[in-house]
């Protein structure tokens, strides 16, 4: 069992808290991890450790610093096997599938490597006897409060980011995977001076210390309840809040689809990683003139997945999936697979189509995040469109269709950060996007995350007057 401590100005210990938690594997319930559970003192000294080195972090060059991560995402590289292990065995994920997220992770660290040194400021056109530019610097100290379901490449993107603009970073993994986090900031901390890297371990009340210190910036991945006591924190301190929360992201089936392939889709966006990806596919409206073909072919995809995917993270999180499927249940909807608690150990639960959903039900309205694939039948692309835009979120939509116009309508009307057209995963390295409503604010990752994590100063020089 992995025994978890902090990380403070470069020395690792259990911290000064009395309080522990014990992680279990979701699997089949036996204890993994033992995390000794930060204090408000130890959150202090993390938080004063990082503005002590942040000067001189600050003043590194750029070069040095991406050399520094270049040879963390090295150190990452290497140790892809263990880390997979360690996630599989806290939150549920099957090695393969770990194995890539924590590929991800390391190209993610490279693209920053790269795109650190290159980071933009301008000159601007001012008079003869001046010279007037915009520089770029960090913005001081980040606290990342990280996920459990991505935690690798999640966690990558944002240490990578701001390590490489020149901040210090206060990192708080989730309390779901923390030796997952406490191994990649164990691998990762060698390569960066004292203080510029600290970890922190433990549950809300730590999360939400971290939140109300002396910091510069929160970024959060994570639950839109926690993202709005963090935005509230930042309010009263004056940091800058980045967030990328919850979302219940639609997917529409138009009528000219095929509804096999549009099945194999659907059941890719709601079932992969157990449906706990925060772009899942979490509801889907269908047209009338394909829906009765496309849940038949859906409930056979979800046959096909149901050997293919692991728990679900723990107990808790199973037990609120279960209870929005059953109240869908009590409402009207029909299962047309899954929808029971199975038998034996771990907290699995299995794929799970429901058919005759409505706009106000749980399981539609709000995130599941878990392998169930709600279906509202619609009769029109507008109305899909309507009903799929009618959101308290706003991450992400996909569109299925052989309509260009009915593409060119759906990324311009849907209010999201991303639109997905005829793939419910996939895009082009770099991209960046803004969530809408209760899903966040700020760019997350891309070039456009280092913007978010350094501020710009308008610089003027003149030459002094003659004579002196």
């Amino acid at each position: 069992m992995h025994d978890v401590e902090q990380l403070i100005d470069g020395a690792w210990g259990p911290g000064s808290g009395t309080r522990r938690l014990t992680v279990t594997n979701p699997a089949n319930g036996q204890p993994v991890t033992a995390v000794a559970i930060a204090s408000d003192a130890d959150v202090a000294a993390a938080v004063k450790a990082a503005r002590n080195a942040a000067p001189g972090w600050a003043r590194t060059g750029p070069s040095a610093r991406a050399a520094a991560l270049h040879a963390a995402a090295d150190a990452v590289e290497a140790a892809a096997d263990e880390l997979a292990g360690i996630m599989n065995a806290e939150m549920g994920k099957p090695v393969d599938g770990a194995k890539d997220s924590i590929g991800a992770g390391v190209g993610t660290l490279r693209q920053y490597a790269e795109l650190g040194p290159t980071h933009r400021g301008r000159s601007l056109a001012g008079n003869d006897e001046a010279i007037d530019l915009m520089a770029y610097g960090p913005r001081g100290i980040v606290a990342a409060i990280t996920p459990w379901n991505d935690p690798v490449a999640v966690s990558c993107g944002l240490l990578g980011a701001a390590l490489v603009s020149g901040n210090t970073v206060v990192y708080k993994p989730s309390e779901r995977t923390p030796a997952t986090g406490w191994r990649l900031a164990q691998i990762l901390a060698p390569h960066f001076p004292d203080g510029v890297l600290s970890l922190l371990n433990g549950d809300g009340p730590v999360g939400a210390a971290l939140a109300e210190a002396e910091v510069d910036v929160v970024a959060h991945v994570g639950s839109t309840a926690t993202g709005r006591a963090i935005a509230a924190a930042c309010a009263r301190t004056g940091a800058k809040a980045l967030l990328e929360n919850g979302g219940s992201d639609p997917l529409v089936v138009d009528a000219d689809v095929d509804p096999a392939w549009a099945a194999q889709q659907a059941a890719l966006g709601a079932f992969v990683n157990s449906g706990q990806i925060c772009v899942a596919v979490e509801r889907i409206y269908a047209h009338r003139d394909v829906a009765g073909p496309f849940l038949e072919a859906l409930a056979a995809e979800a046959g096909t997945w149901a050997a293919r995917i692991g728990p679900l993270v723990d107990a808790r999180l199973r037990d609120g999936v279960h209870a929005q499927v059953s109240a869908a249940v009590e409402a009207g909807a029909r299962v047309l697979t899954g929808g029971c608690v199975p038998d034996g150990p771990g907290a699995y639960y299995p794929p799970t189509v429901l058919a005759d959903c409505t706009d106000d039900m749980a399981v539609v309205r709000e995130e599941t995040f878990g392998p169930v694939a709600p279906v509202v039948v619609v009769d029109s692309f507008a109305e899909a469109l309507a009903r799929a835009a009618d959101s308290p979120y706003g991450l992400a939509a996909t569109v299925l269709t052989g309509s260009m116009s009915h593409a060119q309508q759906a990324w311009r009307d849907l209010p999201a950060g991303t639109v997905k057209v005829n793939a419910v995963f996939g895009g082009a390295p770099g991209g960046a996007a803004h969530p809408r409503r209760g899903s966040g604010q700020g760019f997350g990752y891309g070039p456009e995350l280092l913007d978010e994590l350094t501020v710009t100063k308008a610089v003027h020089i003149e030459a002094p007057p003659a004579g002196w």
